[in-house]
């Protein structure tokens, strides 16, 4: 077995591939940035990275990529004797999604994971220039929390999903084991790294706005807000058990991510 993994330089893909290495498991690691490139809007790096895998592991998620490119994708993966896709997704979304859907009519085993927001949101992109600023800027105006995730317990269930029995045709919906309210994350955060931050409330309209003037495609934008404003309304707040059943044990604690990832706000 080979594994392509794709998006590997990524919050997830990095840790799927430590954790094929771990196991010993034969894996492809491809990006827009590795030696073997992929990229989703180029099809003609698509061949170069299937050939002789059996196994992918697919990163969709991004304001470039839309359902056609997956549902392209698909087909192509399966004739080159793909016969194992695992499936990053979201939480929220359903079966109507047309990435989803491509992988689920593939003809081969299929796996779906649609995780909460990832905890590392707030160390490795999104959120950490305005953390290092002191200040983060969203629509607030509720005290709803949410259930963020550890992207190595993401990275252990696709793992699973990829090399073990039991998992085709499983969509699994993954949380981390506790909500909280970016208060209380704000809070944590300024505990373990000393700094001062604090939370601005910004209108839904104005901030969709100044997502798109930062260079989010519209779409991809009002998708974003909406998910924070669901958490703001306590709407996103639920946990789900995909990840303690798959692995055995909860997911790791935001607590435990804060003290992991405190050089990121050094």
């Amino acid at each position: 077995m080979t594994i392509l993994v794709i998006g590997a330089t990524g919050k997830t893909g990095r840790r799927v591939t430590s954790a094929l290495d771990a196991l010993g498991v034969a894996y492809r690691a491809v990006s827009r940035h590795t030696d073997i490139r992929f990229d989703w809007t180029d099809q003609s790096t698509w061949a170069p990275a299937l050939d002789g895998v059996t196994a992918a592991y697919l990163v969709p998620i991004g304001t470039h990529i839309d359902d056609a490119e997956v549902a392209a994708f698909v087909p192509q993966a399966v004739a080159a004797g793909v016969r194992r896709l695992v499936l990053l997704s979201a939480r929220g979304l359903t079966d109507d999604d047309g990435r989803e859907r491509a992988v689920r009519e593939s003809g081969v085993d299929w796996t779906i994971l649609r995780p909460t927001w990832f905890s590392h949101n707030f160390s490795e992109d999104y959120f950490l220039p305005q953390i290092l600023e002191g200040e983060i800027a969203l629509p607030l105006g509720g005290d709803g929390g949410h259930p963020f995730i550890h992207a190595q317990d993401i990275a252990d269930v696709a793992v699973a999903a990829l090399t073990q029995e039991g998992h085709a045709g499983v969509t699994y919906e993954l949380s981390g084991p506790r909500a909280l309210t970016f208060g209380e994350v704000v809070a944590q955060i300024g505990d373990v790294s000393g700094r001062s931050i604090r939370l601005v409330d910004v209108p839904v309209a104005d901030y969709i706005a100044g997502m798109v003037e930062g260079g989010f495609d519209a779409v991809w934008a009002e998708v974003l807000t909406l998910g924070l404003v669901a958490m703001r309304d306590g709407q996103d707040a639920a946990l789900s058990d995909g990840v303690p059943s798959v692995l055995g044990h909860d997911g790791r604690s935001f607590e435990d991510y804060v003290k992991e990832a405190s050089d990121a706000w050094a």
